[in-house]
């Protein structure tokens, strides 16, 4: 299913490049002219901020490297293109140049092609003086770069001359025949499948999907690729696609924790273009991006921005992180557009809850899961948090148990209920299968489950302390976790100490903390001697929204009276 996804999606992008080649970044071009002589070195870089950036052309596909010598068709490294290196090793690089020049060779037979001559007759003589002469010389030495040829006068790199193309669109031919298993059609059999570059924390020189390179994985005595045939128009297909969605000029491609993770749908939709907004976290430069998506998601019924035909376009979320020489797949969701839609628009009113108005009114993924990370640092994120989040969002389901232990762990160890870690809890406890009633997004006085209650008492009791003493440290910081967890344990104490803190108030204020207290208590018969997981993140709830009553709601008594 993901593999003919992603060919169809192969299909639908003209300029995503054809079989037998791929987008690669070219830093010097080799420029001859038609008698194979040396005229100049093109640097194609620019300045990207403090870097230099090559530009991109379309190549023959790589070959995929191994330890071994394997050399790729009319570009490489110099120590391919031109058998000079820096390094001590001069036999295992004229062993590499040797290897490019068969290469070459291989396809000039083939046709009369100026071009392909050209650096034929280039390859034939030693590296000249005006070549070593050049400026960039002493730099391609040291890099060993990738390199490339172009004939004088041309705009185009021989690579994509007419002929060349030709050769490379008509090549695996003569491969074994097979019945392609993503495509279903009769085509010639891929051994092995381009790598997959782009998976943040796998290898540099990329990683397969589909791979089979030890002997438990074979079955009935087939090899490699054998054991799950694709044919060379669909592996093509597919490795080309999820390339480019990986790639850094996608913008089809957002990180969730360790995943990296990449969407698209059937055809072009609104939704495909506004994803990686209503998750990412916005630009330090347009701070309420995401803001606007997300209104705009929400507004999207009646604006018909996100206008689904018929509703049953398909849109597509896959989440992939790296697994030693493999990329694993962490998640997989498939829906409409309309289905994924609403299903966004649940998970962002299931996390509403009252803020401070300097807050965000909407939180990315990122500022939730490193709201329940140790010193709030992403590496501390668990590993497999991210993915259970995004398919629970993505499919409408429960959000994952860890998640709330997270948060309430995190709450727990740090004694601060912060704007993310209480939006987290409201959602995991809401989405729950809980009979319990529904939180709301502020202070609801009505909720009598325990932990609530407790929680909104322990809120006020602080208040009474910080206006009575004004400590460095308040009841939070000594008592949250015990409070919160083993309530008999120190309530006691508590409401004892509150005696001596009302007793230093004005009349006025000292009456209005008796009263919300007295309400409060009305429905605590006995402090419980545990909370549990649920109770516990309701008992933070209660206490945020206690909290933010006091700085948002007018006080019905004045001081003083």
């Amino acid at each position: 299913m993901i593999l003919q996804a992603l060919c169809d999606y192969y299909d639908r992008k003209p300029d995503l490049p054809r079989i037998g080649f791929e987008t690669k970044a070219i830093p010097f071009v080799i420029e001859i002219d038609s008698s194979g002589r040396f005229v100049q070195i093109e640097d194609t870089r620019h300045i990207e901020g403090k870097k230099k950036i090559a530009r991109n052309f379309l190549m023959p596909q790589g070959v995929k490297k191994t330890s071994g010598v394997a050399a790729n068709l009319l570009w490489d490294n110099a120590e391919y293109v031109l058998g000079a290196t820096n390094a001590d090793k001069p036999d295992r690089v004229r062993e590499k140049h040797a290897a490019f020049q068969a290469k070459l060779n291989e396809v000039a037979n083939k046709t009369d092609d100026a071009g392909l001559l050209a650096v034929r007759t280039f390859l034939q003589e030693p590296v000249n003086a005006r070549l070593e002469a050049d400026p960039l010389w002493p730099e391609i030495l040291e890099t060993n770069p990738v390199m490339t040829f172009r004939l004088s006068g041309d705009l185009e790199l021989v690579c994509q001359r007419p002929a060349v193309r030709a050769i490379l669109e008509n090549s695996g031919t003569d491969a074994e025949e097979i019945t392609c298993l993503v495509s279903g059609e009769t085509d010639g059999f891929e051994r092995l499948h381009t790598a997959i570059k782009g998976v943040w924390g796998a290898q540099t020189s990329g990683a397969n999907i589909v791979s089979f390179n030890k002997d438990a994985f074979n079955s009935f005595g087939k090899e490699q690729g054998a054991n799950s045939p694709v044919g060379k128009r669909a592996a093509f297909a597919y490795t080309t696609a999820l390339n480019y969605l990986l790639s850094k000029e996608s913008t089809q491609r957002i990180q969730v924790g360790d995943a990296s993770t990449v969407f698209w749908s059937e055809r072009h939709t609104g939704l495909e273009e506004a994803f990686a907004d209503l998750f990412d976290e916005p630009p330090k430069d347009d701070p309420a991006k995401q803001t606007r998506a997300i209104e705009a998601l929400f507004n999207a019924p009646q604006s018909g921005a996100l206008s689904d035909e018929g509703g049953k376009t398909r849109f597509y979320v896959l989440g992939l992180a790296p697994n030693a020489a493999r990329i694993s797949v962490r998640f997989w969701q498939v829906g409409t557009v309309a289905e994924m839609s609403a299903r966004i628009c649940q998970h962002f009113q299931n996390l509403e809850i009252v803020h401070a108005s300097y807050e965000k009114p909407y939180l990315s993924l990122f500022r939730l899961l490193v709201s329940t990370a140790t010193q709030g640092k992403s590496e501390n994120i668990p590993p497999n948090l991210a993915g259970e989040l995004m398919r629970a969002i993505l499919a409408g389901s429960a959000y994952p148990h860890t998640l709330l232990q997270a948060a309430v762990r995190r709450i727990r160890a740090e004694r601060e209920v912060t704007y993310p870690r209480a939006a987290l809890i409201k959602a995991c406890l809401n989405r729950s299968n809980s009979q319990e009633k529904e939180i709301a997004v502020s202070l609801n006085e009505s909720n009598v489950n325990p932990g609530y209650r407790i929680g909104r008492l322990f809120a006020v009791l602080e208040k009474v302390q910080e206006e009575a003493v004004n400590p460095t440290a308040t009841i939070r910081d000594r008592f949250y976790g015990a409070a919160s967890s083993t309530p008999v344990t120190v309530f006691a104490n508590l409401m004892k100490l509150k005696n001596h803190h009302l007793a230093k108030l004005e009349e006025g204020r000292k009456r209005y903390f008796e009263k919300l207290i007295g309400q409060i208590m009305a429905d605590i018969n006995d402090f419980p001697p545990h909370l549990c997981l649920a109770d516990q993140g309701r008992f933070a709830i209660g206490y945020y929204h206690q909290r933010q009553a006091f700085f948002t709601k007018p006080e019905s008594t004045p001081k003083g009276e």
